[in-house]
């Protein structure tokens, strides 16, 4: 096969595994947000999951990057980059807005639901996908603002309203609207990590990527969590069900697979793909686990953001 045939196929291809790693942002989402929940109350029980879910994607990373020639060979050419000023210090903090992501998971999953989660956390990462590309944080360099991005910023935006206006207006709380805005803002954050991923990736390998993120994260949630403990709040044992540990795993699969995939298609698309993955992910993952259809109002946010991102991605076609 030619290299334009590969090429070609590799764009094919990288599109249902950009949305294979949006659901699997979702199934994090649900997973951490149980694994909060049966561990205690409060800020430290969010804390707490995330930390677990970050330390555990930690550990396997590091024996991925241990046991394998060209990721420790990646490792080196990061720490020379570093070292020659081709990579600074701003670009090493990804993992800050990933630990973001995974607390927010934790303290507000149970509350608003996986579904409404997603959606806030969609719209935060196409509003700040704008941003992101306009200022040429990503590997691709700078891409102006243009239609397709502000029409998906725009459904997006629209989709949070949907979604939130009826618990908001019927049953109005500062939790609740704080609870919606959290995942807003780690969607924000999650743009500007995808775009520093993809610069680190460049220069080294995506493991090599996931892994600064996971250390940097780790170490960040270890403050947040010691600090949590002067809140109000209980915190036990940890659960014995296996599967809510899998969220550091799920976790260091969707930030390899982003790393990667950012230099196919570049930090818009790859952001789009994986937004219709997360919305359509949660909607499936929360009627198997509630065994009940999701809200109108989630499922019309749901449907809005998928239109917003078919939209979108033809206007960038066209």
């Amino acid at each position: 096969m030619s290299d334009a045939g590969a090429s070609r196929a590799l764009r094919v291809v990288a599109v249902p595994l950009m949305l294979l790693a949006g659901a699997l942002v979702a199934l994090q989402s649900q997973i951490n947000g149980h694994l909060a929940h049966r561990m205690g109350t409060g800020p430290r029980a969010g804390f707490g999951a995330a930390l677990v879910s970050f330390a555990i994607g930690l550990v396997v990373v590091g024996v991925v990057v241990v046991l394998r020639a060209g990721h420790r060979a990646g490792l080196l050419s990061l720490v020379r980059a570093v070292r020659e000023h081709r990579i600074g210090p701003a670009v090493m903090i990804g993992g800050l807005f990933g630990a973001f992501v995974v607390a927010c998971q934790g303290l507000t999953v149970t509350t608003i639901g996986v579904a409404v989660f997603s959606v806030a956390l969609t719209a935060g990462q196409a509003t700040s996908a704008l941003a992101v590309d306009h200022l040429g944080l990503g590997p691709s360099g700078r891409q102006a603002v243009d239609t397709p991005r502000a029409v998906a910023a725009a459904f997006a935006i629209a989709a949070v309203v949907v979604a939130s206006w009826s618990a908001l207006v019927d049953a109005f709380s500062w939790q609740t609207a704080l609870f919606t805005l959290l995942p807003f803002l780690a969607g924000a954050g999650s743009s500007l990590q995808q775009a520093l991923n993809g610069r680190i990736s460049r220069v080294s390998d995506p493991i090599v990527a996931a892994m600064n993120n996971f250390t940097v994260g780790t170490t960040a949630l270890l403050v947040a969590f010691l600090l949590s403990l002067l809140a109000h709040g209980s915190l036990g044992p940890l659960p014995g069900t296996w599967w809510l540990y899998l969220g550091g795993l799920i976790g260091l699969c969707f930030i390899a697979m982003g790393a990667w995939l950012v230099h196919v298609h570049g930090v818009l698309v790859l952001g789009l793909s994986m937004i219709a993955g997360q919305v359509i992910g949660a909607e499936v993952i929360q009627a198997v686990a509630d065994h009940a259809l999701p809200s109108d109002a989630t499922i019309g946010a749901s449907l809005l953001t998928v239109v917003g991102v078919v939209v979108a991605l033809a206007l960038r076609r066209r």
